[in-house]
C-alpha cells in the first residue's frame, strides 16, 4: 500500500478496495518498523489517528465526505500547531507545549478528511540546513543513513522518502522544503509568499516563512496544494487570489516552454557530480521540445549574506516571546527577573538558533541598522528585480538545488558557513517571495539522489507542477524508494 500515489491511494480508498483504517494501520506500522532508525517523527499520533479513521471510514460509507484527501494519512512538520498535540519546533523550549489550537493548514487537512499520523521532526526553529540542530536528535536520510536528510523540513523528507506517510507539510524560509527534497528524491514546492496561510505555523522570519507539500510526485503536491491554498483572514500576509485546480493543467503539453538557465547557478560552487545530472536533465527537457536560453541574476552572489542579515532579524523579533513567562520553557527557581529570562532563554535555545538570535539583534541595534539591515533589503529589492527582468525572455527559471549531494552527519556541522551555503541556489528565491520546487531527476556518481530547482513567476505554481508533471510521466526517479524501505 505505501507504494501507491497519494491519487492511487484516495482511489482505493473511495472504490472500496481497502478502508480508511487499513492505510492508516499501514503506515502507522511502517512508522513503528522504521521511525527508530530515521527519527523523522517527534510524535506519532497513533490512537487520535486510528480515531480519525474510524470516523472518516463511517462519513465516507454514508456519503458524507468525498473530498480530495478523504482518509489520506500525512504528517506535519513539527512547527505546525495541531490542536491537543505535542507542538516543539524541534526545541527545548517547546518541549512540553501541547498547542491548544490548529494552524490554519492542519484545519484545511483535517476537514478535507486527512488523517494526521504524527509530527515531523526539524532543525530547531527551522534554523539548519542539515536537520541537526534538532533538541531531540538529528535525523538520517533513508538513502544512506550516515548522511543528512537536509534541512530544515528533514523529517518531512526522510518521511516521504521511506514512505512512511504519502504526503508531508514542510516549510521553507530559505530552501527548506527544496534542499532536503533534493537531497532524499522527492518532489516539494514553496509556493509563492502569501498563498498559503501561516496562521498556526511558528515564526522564524516572517517575510520569509512559506509552507508547502512535500511528496514522491508533482501530482501528490498538486492534490494537497488545491487543499491547503487560498486567503485566511486571519495571517495579514496571505494574499486575496483565486485559487485555480492544479491538478487541471498537469497534462498540458511543454512544447514550446522557454526554459532560463541562470548562469550564475552553474559557476563555480556546483559540484561536478550533480552537474552533470542536471545537464542530462536539461537534455530531455530540450528534447520534448523546451527552448533553453541563458539568463543572468548579477545580484545572486549577495543573496546568501542578505539572507543572514534579514532572517535573523526576523527571528530576534519573533523569538522574543520565549521569555520563560507566558509559555516555553522556565528556569527552575530563579533569584529575579532578569535571570528568568536569562537563564530560560540559554536553557531553551540551541547553540544555531542562539547564534541568529545575536546576529539579529546586532544587525537591528541602533548605530547598526542603516548599514546592515536596511542595505540587506535594498539589495534584496535588486534581487527581485532580477528575477522579473529574466521572466521577461523565459517561462521559467531552472537550476540545481542544492550544490552538493548529502553529506555525511556532522561533516559541516561546526562550520556554520559552509552550511549556510547548502542554501546558496534556494535563497533567492525566497528572497524575491518567487515560488520555486525541487523534483527528482536521477542520482550522482556517489549513488545519492540529485534533485532540479524550479522557479516560476508569481503565482504560477501550476505552470511549475506541470512541468515537473511532464517530466516524470516519462522518468522513473520518482518512484525509486531505497532498497531497505521498498
Amino acid at each position: 500500500m505505501h507504494s501507491l500515489s497519494l491519487k492511487k491511494l484516495r482511489d482505493g480508498i473511495h472504490a472500496g478496495n481497502f478502508s480508511v483504517m487499513e492505510a492508516t494501520d499501514a503506515y502507522l506500522e511502517r512508522i513503528a518498523n522504521f521511525n527508530e532508525e530515521l527519527n523523522a517523527f517527534i510524535t506519532v499520533t497513533r490512537d487520535s489517528a486510528q480515531a480519525q479513521a474510524v470516523e472518516i471510514d463511517n462519513r465516507i460509507r454514508k456519503g458524507e465526505l468525498d473530498g480530495a484527501m478523504a482518509g489520506l494519512p500525512y504528517a506535519l512538520k513539527d512547527l505546525f500547531c495541531s490542536k491537543d498535540v505535542l507542538t516543539t519546533c524541534g526545541s527545548n523550549m517547546l518541549r512540553n507545549f501541547v498547542s491548544p489550537y490548529d494552524a490554519h493548514v492542519a484545519e484545511r487537512l483535517k476537514a478535507a478528511g486527512g488523517v494526521l499520523l504524527g509530527k515531523n521532526n526539524m532543525d530547531e526553529f527551522a534554523m539548519g540546513s542539515s536537520n541537526e540542530t534538532s533538541a531531540f536528535g538529528n535525523v538520517r536520510n533513508p538513502w544512506d543513513t550516515d548522511c543528512v536528510p537536509g534541512g530544515s523540513s528533514g523529517g518531512g523528507a526522510a518521511t516521504v522518502a521511506a514512505r512512511l506517510a504519502p504526503v508531508a507539510l514542510g516549510s521553507d524560509t530559505g530552501g527548506s522544503i527544496r534542499q532536503p527534497a533534493s537531497f532524499c528524491n522527492i518532489t516539494g514546492i514553496k509556493p509563492t509568499y502569501g498563498r498559503i496561510s501561516r496562521y498556526g505555523m511558528i515564526a522564524f522570519a516572517s517575510s520569509l516563512d512559506q509552507c508547502g507539500p512535500m511528496a514522491p510526485s508533482a501530482e501528490d503536491c498538486a492534490i494537497t496544494l488545491n487543499v491547503i491554498a487560498g486567503l485566511d483572514a486571519r495571517d495579514s500576509t496571505s494574499v486575496d487570489r483565486p485559487v485555480p485546480d492544479y491538478t487541471a493543467t498537469l497534462n498540458d503539453s511543454i512544447d514550446g516552454l522557454k526554459i532560463g538557465l541562470p548562469k550564475e547557478f552553474f559557476a563555480e560552487g556546483l559540484n561536478p557530480q550533480v552537474g552533470a545530472v542536471i545537464e542530462r536533465a536539461i537534455k530531455e527537457f530540450e528534447a520534448r521540445g523546451a527552448i533553453i536560453k541563458e539568463v543572468t541574476l548579477p545580484n545572486s552572489h549577495l543573496a546568501v549574506p542578505v539572507y543572514y542579515v534579514v532572517a535573523p532579524a526576523e527571528c530576534s523579533s519573533n523569538l522574543s516571546r520565549f521569555d520563560g513567562v507566558r509559555f516555553g520553557h522556565r528556569c527552575e527557581n530563579p533569584q529575579d527577573l532578569k535571570d528568568l529570562y536569562e537563564r530560560s532563554r540559554w536553557e531553551g535555545f540551541g547553540a544555531e538558533v542562539k547564534r541568529r538570535i545575536m546576529i539579529g539583534t546586532y544587525a537591528l541595534s541602533a548605530g547598526y541598522y542603516d548599514a546592515y539591515y536596511l542595505k540587506a533589503q535594498k539589495i534584496r529589492r535588486l534581487i527581485q528585480q532580477d528575477f522579473a527582468e529574466a521572466f521577461k525572455d523565459v517561462d521559467v527559471i531552472m537550476g540545481p538545488s542544492a550544490p552538493t549531494t548529502a553529506f555525511k552527519l556532522g561533516a559541516k556541522k561546526d562550520d556554520p558557513i559552509a552550511m549556510y551555503l547548502e542554501d546558496l541556489y534556494t535563497i533567492p528565491v525566497s528572497l524575491a517571495g518567487l515560488p520555486g520546487m525541487t523534483f527528482p531527476i536521477g542520482f550522482a556518481a556517489d549513488g545519492l539522489p540529485v534533485g532540479m530547482q524550479l522557479v516560476g513567476n508569481y503565482f504560477e505554481e501550476a505552470r511549475m507542477l506541470n512541468i515537473a508533471h511532464q517530466y516524470q510521466l516519462s522518468t522513473d526517479w520518482h518512484t525509486q524508494v531505497p532498497a531497505k524501505f521498498a
